[in-house]
């Protein structure tokens, strides 16, 4: 249900009831909007609110991985954006290696490389053979790569606090995004929402945000991670297909090019290969791989 709701994100991000708001300025007032509606639902679950200093980090982090993700979702490829940002392990791994000097198997290095391969890939032909338009811009790509670099890091800090409430640090990254994002709304002149506008971003926030990540950590009691994390890559799968239903009588519509799929697969692949290899050792639920 958690990979459902958050593929739902190309539904509400697409629909034509953003269109009064313009391109440059809509990721940034979805942003907003879309943690502020999360904590009408988050805060009332926070019950141990603490301090660490590594929170400072991890809400960055978020903030970053929010703007960029949403920038690019509405001024490029939805498609190319969540796999791009799906490439979160990869950099995670490298990271582990490089600043931490953690150990990497065999089944990280073969993600990393099939990864790669699909981002090259995908950059490549994008550049070389889609042209800027009002619809998908050059710089969209890089933004989406930020968004999984950030996303890396949320990661990364949210391992490090696990001793912590999960409510609180899912709260406390949407109200640090709805904080920082409010004064660049206000001065980017993007209009007060008006009618239904209120019920979509009320649907993004609490439906999109908020309730998958409650549903994903719930979720986590009983299900070892190696098999949430494969679950959820129905996400990706599902968004273009959403995004498809919402726009498919538009007239400015352009379908995922097909390098976009080839792309994809390497990536999912490379995935597939990182969660689902054996490890030589039953995984029951609740027990981590090794």
């Amino acid at each position: 249900m958690a990979a459902v709701l958050w593929s739902s994100n190309g539904f509400f991000t697409q629909t034509t009831l953003l269109d009064g708001w313009p391109r440059e300025t809509r990721g940034a007032a979805l942003v907003f909007w879309r943690a502020f509606f999360a904590l009408v639902l988050l805060l009332p679950l926070v019950r141990r609110p603490t301090w660490h200093r590594i929170m400072i980090p991890m809400t960055v982090c978020f903030v970053v991985m929010n703007w960029t993700y949403l920038t690019a979702i509405v001024n490029g490829s939805p498609a190319n954006t969540i796999w791009l940002q799906n490439l979160a392990p990869a950099w995670v791994m490298i990271g582990s290696v490089l600043f931490f000097q953690e150990r990497a198997a065999l089944r990280d290095w073969a993600m990393m490389v099939t990864c790669v391969t699909g981002v090259l890939f995908i950059l490549v032909m994008e550049f070389l053979y889609v042209a800027p338009s009002p619809q998908h811009r050059w710089w969209s790509p890089v933004l989406a790569i930020a968004s999984g670099l950030s996303y890396a890091g949320v990661i990364v800090c949210v391992k490090a606090l696990r001793h912590h409430e999960s409510a609180w640090l899912i709260a406390l990254n949407h109200i640090a995004t709805a904080i920082i994002m409010l004064p660049i709304v206000w001065w980017s002149g993007v209009s007060f929402p008006s009618g239904s506008m209120w019920f979509l971003l009320a649907g993004i926030g609490m439906l999109q945000m908020g309730l998958p990540y409650l549903l994903f950590a719930r979720g986590l009691r009983t299900t070892p991670s190696h098999l949430a994390s494969l679950i959820t890559l129905l996400e990706p799968v599902l968004l273009p297909v959403w995004v498809h239903l919402t726009r498919l009588n538009d007239p400015t519509y352009v379908p995922p090019h097909w390098w976009t799929w080839v792309g994809a697969g390497f990536i999912l692949v490379g995935l597939t290969i990182r969660y689902a290899w054996p490890t030589g050792k039953a995984i029951v639920a609740g027990e981590e791989p090794s």
